[in-house]
């Protein structure tokens, strides 16, 4: 009968049969049981679906790109110089404290966690239903793959996504290859990413040199540079210092720092005032110039290899000396230009070059008042007549040739005769009537003698000589009978090495900026230091020496010449040239060979390719030949100091 049939059984007996009120609504134990396991199945399906749809994606631009950065002789860093400031180092560059800071600052159980943050994520999630932000706290790992993979969206799509790449991360590389690219993407602020760029926008040092304080209080900047650089706000200096002495005692919680190490660390490490790390101004755009310039005739790097960055650009330029080289240029600018006063005053331009003779090394460079504003490189540039600071290398010819003192004209110059202090009488009243014509020439920037010489040697003797000496081919006037009277138009840099065989027994080095370049921690070839190569015999060098140290007796105020007590040569223009141009070119002498510096002023419009006349400039009646040695003096002396 149909009234005596049992209810059908249900699969699942809810709401509950015979029960009633509240139990009938409350689930039994089985069905519990069964929704917990139903629910962890599904979560582990979509957990599973979501480790297998999320790969590791290729790494983002950022995250490749590095600035190429230049340093000073003494490794110092000059500039970086490229769209990102990032210098990558490996994790032995990196001193342990700096890394037990990071450590106890961002994830004290990065060493033993899966490479990620379940807390971390669930806050995501909870944040995005608040309609907040979808950020919270993240593993090392998990935040070097939102620097290296991915954007740095604050969604929970990129949450996930960091999630599962940080997972599959932490499988794939150690624990020291994840740290090391965490500490070379993250962002420390004053427009440094990676630990390299920060220990020098805060300290001026390289991160090896870091010590734990410093290195705690970079860590510090990890939370987030615009609230914690202590030179935006007193508010962010109050907030770093405590963040600084909280990870100092989280180190010593987490077994990372001794309490005893710990117990020195009282006082804050004040970063440096912030700096603009790319800037070309004044003359870092000049050394730069310099250096890019050498490393394309020596390595075929271009300018678009080095854009792209990852470059460690080690140069021979010595940051004292260009800025005394800097100092002596404006001095004398302040003391002598005035284009207010005088019409010949208007467009004069300065350049100059020292280079340590024994090796070729250019340590210091004047290019120009500003390379931002002003950009031809005065200290490289080839249009500036040498005039008679040419004349060294006719005499030098001739030598060369095989010249004796028989020959009046083309003869071996001796020391010059003792007597009165040259400026204070003529050379004709001073010199023995038995010095050659040449040496007396050259004190005196005689011209008729060294035409003469040209005739007789032939002017290809001569051209091949400066070319020996390291004038470049291109700078070379054409051979015609002025040729010997300086018609060239060398470099300053070209003209100081090329002095420098006089007073280095007649062996000659290349001028070079740079002395090694790392990329990806390994030198690139070709860049050895240049040997020296004979182009005089000694004895022919002394002489021309002899022959200097005579010019700069006679041209260099007493003041100068006191300040110097081991021995000046020099050449230059004199009161007799009427080129476009003025020189002097010196050494002061010092042990090791001292440095020779050139020293040029010229004029130059802008739209006139040729230069102005020289006539009055500074109110000299000697066309502005007073000017240059008072420069190479300032130079000079504050070197030796």
């Amino acid at each position: 009968m149909k009234g005596s049939e049992q209810p059908r059984k249900r699969f699942i007996d809810y709401p509950r049969r015979g029960r009633g009120g509240l139990r009938r609504w409350l689930p039994s134990w089985r069905q519990q049981l069964g929704a917990t396991a139903v629910g962890a199945a599904g979560l582990a399906g979509l957990f599973a679906f979501g480790y297998a749809q999320v790969g590791i994606p290729d790494e983002n631009d950022d995250a490749r790109q590095e600035a190429t950065v230049y340093y000073w002789a003494d490794g110092s860093q000059m500039v970086s110089e490229g769209a990102v400031n990032r210098q990558n180092v490996t994790l032995a560059q990196v001193p342990d404290s700096v890394e037990h800071a990071v450590i106890a600052a961002e994830n004290a159980s990065f060493y033993s966690d899966s490479g990620v943050s379940f807390p971390g994520i669930a806050r995501a999630a909870v944040n995005m239903v608040k309609g907040q932000d979808a950020q919270g706290g993240s593993t090392i790992t998990q935040q070097y793959v939102k620097n290296t993979y991915l954007s740095q969206d604050r969604t929970l799509k990129r949450k996930v996504k960091e999630f599962f790449i940080a997972l599959k991360l932490d499988n794939r590389k150690t624990k020291q290859e994840i740290l090391q690219g965490y500490l070379n993407t993250s962002y420390f602020g004053r427009h440094s990413f990676g630990i390299q760029a920060a220990a020098d926008a805060y300290y001026g040092i390289p991160a090896e040199r870091l010590d734990p304080s410093r290195g705690a209080a970079l860590a510090a900047l990890l939370k987030g540079a615009e609230q914690y650089d202590p030179a935006l706000s007193e508010a962010n200096r109050r907030r770093t210092v405590a963040r600084w002495k909280w990870i100092l005692d989280r180190e010593v919680e987490t077994g990372l720092m001794s309490r005893e190490e710990r117990a020195r660390y009282t006082k804050y490490p004040e970063p440096r005032r912030p700096t603009t790390p790319t800037s070309q101004k004044g003359q870092t755009g000049y050394l730069v110039d310099a250096a890019k310039k050498y490393l394309r005739s020596r390595t075929g790097l271009t300018d678009r290899d080095l854009a792209r960055g990852g470059y460690r650009v080690h140069t021979t330029f010595e940051k004292d000396k260009v800025a005394l080289l800097e100092k002596a240029v404006a001095d004398e600018r302040r003391r002598s230009i005035d284009p207010k006063k005088r019409a010949a005053d208007t467009h004069v331009e300065f350049g100059a070059a020292s280079v340590r003779p024994r090796d070729g090394a250019i340590v210091a460079l004047y290019g120009g008042a500003d390379a931002t504003k002003h950009f031809a490189n005065n200290a490289d540039t080839a249009g500036v007549p040498a005039g008679s600071a040419f004349k060294p290398f006719v005499l030098a010819a001739a030598l060369r040739s095989g010249a004796t003192p028989a020959r009046a004209d083309i003869a071996v110059p001796f020391p010059h005769p003792p007597g009165p202090h040259p400026s204070e009488s003529s050379p004709a009243e001073t010199a023995d009537p038995a010095l050659p014509d040449l040496y007396e020439g050259l004190v005196s920037s005689a011209h008729q003698p060294f035409v003469a010489a040209g005739r007789r040697l032939g002017l290809k003797a001569v051209r091949d000589l400066a070319l020996d000496a390291g004038l470049r081919k291109e700078s070379l006037a054409r051979p015609e009978p002025t040729f010997p009277l300086g018609t060239s138009t060398p470099s300053a840099i070209r003209l100081a090495g090329a002095y420098s065989l006089f007073g280095n027994d007649g062996r000659r080095t290349e001028p070079y900026s740079v002395t090694k370049v790392v990329r990806d921690g390994e030198p690139l070839p070709g860049l050895t230091p240049p040997k020296p190569r004979r182009v005089l015999a000694p004895e022919a060098a002394h002489g021309i020496d002899g022959a200097l140290s005579a010019f700069a007796r006679k041209t260099l105020p007493r003041e100068i010449t006191a300040k110097l007590p081991y021995g000046i040569t020099a050449g230059g223009t004199g009161p007799r040239d009427r080129m476009r141009s003025c020189w002097f070119i010196g050494n002061d002498g010092a042990p090791g060979g001292g440095l020779t510096t050139a020293v040029t002023v010229f004029r130059t419009e802008p739209g006139t390719p040729q230069l102005l006349p020289m006539k009055g400039v500074g109110g000299d009646h000697r066309f502005g030949n007073g000017i240059p040695p008072r420069i190479w003096g300032a130079y000079a002396t504050g070197a030796q100091k």
